[in-house]
């Protein structure tokens, strides 16, 4: 059964009565929707009279559009985004490790990964003796494997109706919700040129719902540069074309979200940066003994005390081009030594270097390196800086930021959404100064 769009409020007191929520596809049948990105719509019940009257927050990110490239390709609807409100010319701080599905998740829960549990974009579980992997459907859209309360859950729970159009971790129910309308992740689809217009689309759909049905808080995510990053390296002409159509995409959904009139916070991020790699693969078992480990990538399992005492003495004078640790003394700096997800040893790469556990198994092919990478520490290669870009109603006008890190998002976004906001990682104190509020409470805006 579909349900129309305009009509669900009868139905949806009858769900939440039984405390039950209904997801049902949502298609361009009779509806401004686009069949090219389906979304699915949860009855999570109407907005609340509050949640009503809160301005909007269209959050988007460009996966891999390190911090320079707007300078550099002279990206003129990201830059005149930033010259309308603010930016952070010299980038904005990813969460180590510098990864697609770690920062997403640190940007909407303002945890860093070891808090929210996505460690990496894959690996092992010792307590849960399973993996979690980005290609497993099952896994992604499995709720057990996060902690925090992701932005579209906290204003679910506070009556704000929300949508993500691509998102790492929205197609699970997480604290209790997912959002009332998301899209599924199809790596067949989701970069083609009318599912990338439909996001646009889709949005401004959303927008006219009637205010009831309408969300405050929209995700939107593109794959792009990444994909071209990793496949060309992040000075290739194919990069940096990449670089300037998701440009173009942005003043697309820019435009159209001011035709609509309302009352809109544009925000453009990405999740790391990128560079060019300087070696060919940097195999650990060939330095060091590790049978009886789980790995995953570069990340070691020891299932005893003396395989993991075993593995660092072997590992630690290996090689120049990688630091090893054991798990509870890795750097403070990195906030990745308290989560068993982590693994231990942990090896930490000094430079652009692949690292890997294991060749492939028997049958399958070894290949070199990509040209691209990322994951690594931004603290030691800058080139890992993400991008930040924001203007609206809520936001000062021609206003730079020095670079922060990316955990203190959660709490201003929460701020623009008019949301109450655990407690995090990260600080509203260091983007307040780009709100027109001054990020004061409700009372201290009335002079209460």
């Amino acid at each position: 059964m579909r349900l129309h769009v305009w009509g669900r409020l009868a139905l949806a007191s009858v769900l939440l009565a039984l405390g039950l929520a209904a997801a049902q596809p949502l298609s361009g049948q009779g509806t401004a929707f686009s069949p090219a990105l389906p979304l699915t719509h949860v009855e999570n019940g109407p907005n609340s009279a509050r949640a009503q009257g809160q301005h909007y927050v269209v959050l988007v990110s460009l996966d891999g559009f390190r911090w320079d490239y707007a300078k550099r390709e002279k990206a003129s609807h990201l830059l005149a985004l930033g010259k309308q409100g603010v930016w952070a010319p010299d980038g904005m701080v990813p969460s180590y490790p510098s990864l697609t599905f770690p920062n997403h998740f640190s940007i909407v829960t303002g945890l860093y990964p070891e808090h929210h549990g996505l460690v990496a974009n894959s690996f092992f579980d010792p307590a849960r003796q399973a993996r979690y992997a980005i290609s497993d459907s099952q896994a992604v859209s499995d709720g057990t494997w996060y902690t925090g309360t992701p932005l579209w859950s906290l204003a679910e729970s506070q009556g704000m109706r929300t949508a993500c159009i691509l998102w790492p971790g929205s197609e699970a129910q997480i604290s209790g919700f997912r959002p009332s309308y998301y899209a599924t992740f199809d790596s067949k689809t989701e970069a083609t040129p009318a599912a990338q217009q439909a996001r646009i689309d889709d949005a401004v759909a959303l927008l006219s719902l009637p205010i009831a049905d309408r969300p405050h808080f929209i995700t939107i995510y593109y794959s792009e540069p990444d994909h071209e990053g990793h496949q060309f390296g992040p000075d290739a002409p194919e990069t940096r074309a990449a670089e300037l159509k998701v440009d173009a995409l942005v003043g697309k959904l820019k435009a159209a979200l001011d035709a609509t009139g309302l009352p809109i916070n544009l925000v453009v991020v990405s999740d790391h940066g990128m560079i060019h790699v300087d070696s060919g693969w940097i195999t650990l078992d060939q330095i060091a003994d590790l049978t009886g480990f789980d790995v995953s990538g570069s990340l070691l399992y020891g299932k005893t005390e003396e395989d993991r005492a075993r593995v660092y003495n072997q590992l630690k004078k290996a090689s120049s081009q990688f630091v090893v640790y054991r798990l509870k003394d890795v750097p403070a700096s990195l906030n990745f030594n308290q989560n068993p997800r982590e693994g231990d040893p942990v090896v930490v790469a000094t430079g652009p270097y692949a690292i890997r556990a294991h060749v492939p198994p028997a049958g399958r092919q070894d290949s070199p390196p990509i040209p691209g990478m990322h994951g690594l520490d931004p603290a030691r290669i800058p080139e890992m800086k993400a991008s930040f870009f924001a203007a609206g109603p809520d936001i000062v006008e021609g206003k730079t930021v020095a670079p922060f890190g990316n955990v203190n998002l959660y709490p201003w976004l929460a701020h623009l959404l008019g949301l109450t906001a655990p407690s995090s990682d990260g600080s509203l104190n260091v983007l307040a100064g780009t709100l027109r509020d001054g990020g004061a409470e409700p009372d201290e805006k009335l002079g209460k």
